[in-house]
Protein backbone atom coordinates (compact mmCIF):
# COMPACT_ATOMS: atom_id res chain seq x y z
CA UNK A 1 0.00 0.00 0.00
CA UNK A 2 1.02 3.70 -0.60
CA UNK A 3 1.86 6.70 2.09
CA UNK A 4 -1.31 8.52 2.68
CA UNK A 5 -0.42 12.20 1.32
CA UNK A 6 -0.51 13.42 5.44
CA UNK A 7 1.94 10.60 6.19
CA UNK A 8 4.38 12.28 3.28
CA UNK A 9 3.92 15.44 4.50
CA UNK A 10 4.98 14.51 8.12
CA UNK A 11 8.05 12.99 6.81
CA UNK A 12 9.00 15.62 4.89
CA UNK A 13 8.49 17.68 7.65
CA UNK A 14 10.41 15.76 9.52
CA UNK A 15 13.20 15.91 7.41
CA UNK A 16 12.55 11.87 6.17
CA UNK A 17 12.67 11.24 2.54
CA UNK A 18 9.09 9.80 1.56
CA UNK A 19 10.50 7.03 -0.56
CA UNK A 20 13.34 6.14 2.02
CA UNK A 21 11.28 5.64 4.94
CA UNK A 22 9.11 3.96 2.81
CA UNK A 23 11.71 1.56 1.87
CA UNK A 24 12.95 0.87 5.48
CA UNK A 25 9.16 -0.09 6.92
CA UNK A 26 8.81 -2.75 4.00
CA UNK A 27 11.78 -3.89 5.07
CA UNK A 28 11.02 -4.16 8.87
CA UNK A 29 7.79 -5.90 8.06
CA UNK A 30 8.91 -8.37 5.96
CA UNK A 31 11.12 -9.81 9.15
CA UNK A 32 7.54 -10.73 11.04
CA UNK A 33 5.97 -11.60 8.03
CA UNK A 34 8.36 -13.29 5.64
CA UNK A 35 6.72 -16.73 7.18
CA UNK A 36 3.69 -15.69 6.20
CA UNK A 37 0.51 -13.41 7.86
CA UNK A 38 -0.01 -13.49 11.69
CA UNK A 39 -1.16 -16.32 12.24
CA UNK A 40 -1.84 -15.95 16.06
CA UNK A 41 -3.67 -13.13 15.30
CA UNK A 42 -6.00 -14.56 12.99
CA UNK A 43 -6.62 -17.54 15.15
CA UNK A 44 -7.72 -15.53 17.84
CA UNK A 45 -9.27 -12.13 16.62
CA UNK A 46 -12.40 -11.81 14.31
CA UNK A 47 -11.52 -10.01 10.70
CA UNK A 48 -14.56 -7.83 11.63
CA UNK A 49 -12.98 -6.56 15.06
CA UNK A 50 -12.11 -3.06 15.27
CA UNK A 51 -10.67 -1.03 18.44
CA UNK A 52 -9.19 1.94 19.49
CA UNK A 53 -5.40 1.54 20.10
CA UNK A 54 -3.35 3.79 22.62
CA UNK A 55 0.48 3.82 22.23
CA UNK A 56 1.37 4.72 26.12
CA UNK A 57 4.68 5.19 27.55
CA UNK A 58 5.80 3.56 30.44
CA UNK A 59 8.93 5.94 31.57
CA UNK A 60 9.66 9.41 30.64
CA UNK A 61 11.51 10.57 28.38
CA UNK A 62 11.35 12.41 24.75
CA UNK A 63 9.06 11.35 21.85
CA UNK A 64 10.35 10.93 18.69
CA UNK A 65 9.15 8.26 15.13
CA UNK A 66 5.95 8.88 14.59
CA UNK A 67 5.78 9.67 11.33
CA UNK A 68 7.65 6.31 11.00
CA UNK A 69 4.72 4.59 12.91
CA UNK A 70 2.25 6.38 10.45
CA UNK A 71 4.01 5.01 7.53
CA UNK A 72 3.93 1.65 9.52
CA UNK A 73 0.17 1.79 9.56
CA UNK A 74 -0.49 3.06 6.09
CA UNK A 75 1.40 -0.22 5.28
CA UNK A 76 -0.47 -2.63 7.22
CA UNK A 77 -3.76 -1.22 8.13
CA UNK A 78 -4.18 1.04 5.22
CA UNK A 79 -4.38 4.90 5.05
CA UNK A 80 -8.00 4.69 4.86
CA UNK A 81 -8.97 2.17 7.48
CA UNK A 82 -7.40 3.89 10.38
CA UNK A 83 -8.22 7.17 11.92
CA UNK A 84 -6.05 9.12 14.00
CA UNK A 85 -7.53 10.05 16.90
CA UNK A 86 -4.82 11.89 19.13
CA UNK A 87 -1.08 12.09 18.39
CA UNK A 88 1.62 14.24 20.44
CA UNK A 89 4.82 15.57 18.28
CA UNK A 90 8.14 14.33 17.90
CA UNK A 91 10.66 16.41 20.21
CA UNK A 92 8.06 16.59 23.27
CA UNK A 93 9.22 15.88 26.81
CA UNK A 94 6.77 12.57 27.99
CA UNK A 95 6.10 11.22 30.93
CA UNK A 96 5.26 8.04 32.23
CA UNK A 97 1.61 6.31 31.52
CA UNK A 98 1.05 9.32 28.28
CA UNK A 99 -1.02 8.56 25.39
CA UNK A 100 1.36 9.96 22.43
CA UNK A 101 -0.84 8.10 19.90
CA UNK A 102 -4.67 7.03 19.63
CA UNK A 103 -5.96 5.22 16.25
CA UNK A 104 -8.93 3.54 15.78
CA UNK A 105 -8.55 0.21 13.19
CA UNK A 106 -8.94 -3.07 12.66
CA UNK A 107 -7.30 -5.22 15.25
CA UNK A 108 -5.78 -7.97 13.09
CA UNK A 109 -3.99 -4.52 11.21
CA UNK A 110 -2.82 -3.15 14.40
CA UNK A 111 -1.45 -6.00 15.86
CA UNK A 112 0.41 -6.94 12.89
CA UNK A 113 1.66 -3.58 12.92
CA UNK A 114 2.36 -3.29 16.69
CA UNK A 115 6.00 -4.74 17.26
CA UNK A 116 7.30 -3.01 13.69
CA UNK A 117 5.57 -0.10 14.80
CA UNK A 118 7.27 -0.29 18.62
CA UNK A 119 10.33 -1.18 17.38
CA UNK A 120 10.96 2.24 15.66
CA UNK A 121 9.39 4.20 17.88
CA UNK A 122 10.79 3.31 21.42
CA UNK A 123 14.35 2.99 19.65
CA UNK A 124 13.92 6.65 18.27
CA UNK A 125 12.23 7.95 21.81
CA UNK A 126 14.86 6.43 22.96
CA UNK A 127 18.31 8.35 21.20
CA UNK A 128 16.05 11.03 21.75
CA UNK A 129 15.82 10.78 25.14
CA UNK A 130 19.68 10.08 25.34
CA UNK A 131 20.12 12.78 23.76
CA UNK A 132 18.21 15.27 25.67
CA UNK A 133 19.55 14.04 28.83
CA UNK A 134 23.39 15.28 27.26
CA UNK A 135 22.07 18.44 26.33
CA UNK A 136 20.51 18.96 30.05
CA UNK A 137 24.06 17.99 30.94
CA UNK A 138 26.04 21.03 29.60
CA UNK A 139 23.13 23.38 29.72
CA UNK A 140 24.06 27.07 30.44
CA UNK A 141 28.01 26.77 29.14
CA UNK A 142 27.36 27.15 25.15
CA UNK A 143 28.61 23.81 24.00
CA UNK A 144 26.64 21.22 21.94
CA UNK A 145 25.86 17.91 21.32
CA UNK A 146 26.73 16.33 18.20
CA UNK A 147 25.98 12.69 16.95
CA UNK A 148 28.25 10.31 14.64
CA UNK A 149 28.23 8.05 11.88
CA UNK A 150 28.17 5.65 14.56
CA UNK A 151 24.30 4.97 13.49
CA UNK A 152 22.64 1.56 13.30
CA UNK A 153 22.85 0.22 9.45
CA UNK A 154 20.01 1.10 7.40
CA UNK A 155 18.92 3.86 10.11
CA UNK A 156 21.57 6.73 10.15
CA UNK A 157 18.81 9.22 8.90
CA UNK A 158 16.00 8.20 11.44
CA UNK A 159 18.66 8.31 14.39
CA UNK A 160 20.09 11.77 13.54
CA UNK A 161 16.19 13.04 12.93
CA UNK A 162 16.31 11.51 16.70
CA UNK A 163 19.28 13.21 17.66
CA UNK A 164 17.58 16.63 16.47
CA UNK A 165 14.26 15.56 18.26
CA UNK A 166 16.58 15.20 21.46
CA UNK A 167 18.30 18.96 21.39
CA UNK A 168 21.38 17.91 19.54
CA UNK A 169 23.33 18.70 16.11
CA UNK A 170 23.82 16.45 13.34
CA UNK A 171 27.71 15.71 12.25
CA UNK A 172 28.07 14.61 8.54
CA UNK A 173 25.75 12.05 7.25
CA UNK A 174 28.06 10.39 4.74
CA UNK A 175 31.31 10.45 3.84
CA UNK A 176 30.60 13.20 0.99
CA UNK A 177 29.10 15.72 2.36
CA UNK A 178 32.02 16.92 4.51
CA UNK A 179 35.42 16.05 5.20
CA UNK A 180 37.09 14.33 8.44
CA UNK A 181 40.85 13.65 8.43
CA UNK A 182 41.28 10.86 11.42
CA UNK A 183 44.23 9.42 12.02
CA UNK A 184 44.30 6.68 8.99
CA UNK A 185 44.56 9.72 6.64
CA UNK A 186 47.40 11.51 8.86
CA UNK A 187 48.96 8.45 8.32
CA UNK A 188 48.38 8.35 4.75
CA UNK A 189 49.21 11.65 4.42
CA UNK A 190 52.20 11.93 6.43
CA UNK A 191 50.97 14.50 9.13
CA UNK A 192 48.18 16.11 10.03
CA UNK A 193 48.67 19.46 8.51
CA UNK A 194 49.21 17.92 4.86
CA UNK A 195 45.90 15.76 5.19
CA UNK A 196 44.55 19.29 5.88
CA UNK A 197 46.00 20.61 2.56
CA UNK A 198 45.20 18.10 0.32
CA UNK A 199 41.52 17.57 1.90
CA UNK A 200 41.66 21.61 0.84
CA UNK A 201 42.87 20.93 -2.64
CA UNK A 202 40.82 18.51 -3.08
CA UNK A 203 37.60 19.70 -2.21
CA UNK A 204 38.09 23.63 -1.28
CA UNK A 205 34.04 23.94 -1.02
CA UNK A 206 33.77 21.11 1.47
CA UNK A 207 33.30 21.27 5.63
CA UNK A 208 36.32 20.06 7.15
CA UNK A 209 37.49 18.62 10.30
CA UNK A 210 40.73 17.38 11.44
CA UNK A 211 41.24 15.03 13.83
CA UNK A 212 44.14 15.45 16.45
CA UNK A 213 45.66 13.09 19.11
CA UNK A 214 48.00 15.81 21.31
CA UNK A 215 48.66 19.45 21.44
CA UNK A 216 51.50 19.26 19.24
CA UNK A 217 49.06 17.85 16.64
CA UNK A 218 47.12 20.61 17.40
CA UNK A 219 49.22 23.36 16.95
CA UNK A 220 50.14 22.30 13.94
CA UNK A 221 46.54 22.30 12.51
CA UNK A 222 45.59 25.49 14.23
CA UNK A 223 48.70 27.44 11.93
CA UNK A 224 46.11 26.39 8.97
CA UNK A 225 43.16 27.60 10.41
CA UNK A 226 40.74 25.32 10.11
CA UNK A 227 37.16 25.61 10.64
CA UNK A 228 36.48 22.69 13.17
CA UNK A 229 39.20 20.32 14.59
CA UNK A 230 38.38 17.10 17.14
CA UNK A 231 40.07 16.55 20.09
CA UNK A 232 41.04 12.75 20.60
CA UNK A 233 40.84 11.38 23.75
CA UNK A 234 41.46 14.86 25.35
CA UNK A 235 41.54 14.68 29.23
CA UNK A 236 39.23 18.07 30.46
CA UNK A 237 42.34 19.57 31.36
CA UNK A 238 43.93 18.76 28.07
CA UNK A 239 40.30 20.23 26.65
CA UNK A 240 41.08 23.30 28.85
CA UNK A 241 44.79 24.09 27.22
CA UNK A 242 43.26 23.46 23.41
CA UNK A 243 40.84 26.07 24.18
CA UNK A 244 43.22 28.32 25.00
CA UNK A 245 46.13 27.58 21.95
CA UNK A 246 43.11 27.84 19.56
CA UNK A 247 42.12 31.45 21.27
CA UNK A 248 45.47 32.85 20.44
CA UNK A 249 46.46 31.71 17.25
CA UNK A 250 42.87 30.95 15.14
CA UNK A 251 39.99 32.27 17.26
CA UNK A 252 37.69 31.46 14.47
CA UNK A 253 38.46 27.71 14.78
CA UNK A 254 35.75 25.72 16.82
CA UNK A 255 36.83 22.39 18.68
CA UNK A 256 35.50 19.53 19.43
CA UNK A 257 35.89 16.73 22.28
CA UNK A 258 35.54 13.00 21.72
CA UNK A 259 36.39 9.62 22.28
CA UNK A 260 35.71 8.45 26.41
CA UNK A 261 33.14 11.02 27.06
CA UNK A 262 30.43 9.97 29.78
CA UNK A 263 27.23 11.64 30.74
CA UNK A 264 28.67 12.20 34.27
CA UNK A 265 31.92 14.04 32.94
CA UNK A 266 29.61 16.26 30.55
CA UNK A 267 30.20 19.33 32.04
CA UNK A 268 33.13 18.83 33.03
CA UNK A 269 34.31 18.63 28.93
CA UNK A 270 31.50 21.44 28.13
CA UNK A 271 32.80 23.79 31.27
CA UNK A 272 36.60 23.83 29.22
CA UNK A 273 35.08 26.27 26.92
CA UNK A 274 35.24 23.62 24.00
CA UNK A 275 32.06 24.11 21.18
CA UNK A 276 31.09 20.73 21.06
CA UNK A 277 30.63 17.33 22.59
CA UNK A 278 30.94 14.38 19.68
CA UNK A 279 29.03 11.23 21.78
CA UNK A 280 28.70 8.24 18.94
CA UNK A 281 26.40 6.47 22.08
CA UNK A 282 23.55 8.68 20.99
CA UNK A 283 23.09 6.26 18.11
CA UNK A 284 25.02 3.27 18.60
CA UNK A 285 23.75 2.43 22.51
CA UNK A 286 20.64 4.49 23.39
CA UNK A 287 18.16 2.29 25.34
CA UNK A 288 14.74 2.43 24.51
CA UNK A 289 11.93 4.56 25.91
CA UNK A 290 9.09 1.92 27.03
CA UNK A 291 6.62 2.53 25.08
CA UNK A 292 3.52 -0.11 24.61
CA UNK A 293 0.85 -0.69 22.70
CA UNK A 294 -2.87 -0.88 24.40
CA UNK A 295 -6.27 -1.84 23.35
Amino acid sequence: MNLSEATTRNLRAAGLDPAESEVLVRAALAEDLRYGPDATTEATVSEHSVATAEFNTRTSGVLAGLPLVLAVLDQVVGADRYRVEHASVDGSPVGAGESVLTVRAPVRTLLTAERTALNLLTHLSGVATATAAWVEAVAGTGCRIRDSRKTLPGLRVPQKYAVRCGGGENHRFGLGDAMLVKDNHVAAAGSPGAALRACREHAPDLPLEVEVGDLDELDEVLRQRPGLVLLDNFAPEQCAEAVRRAGAVSPETELEASGGLTLERAADYAATGVHCLAVGALTHSAPVLDIGLDM
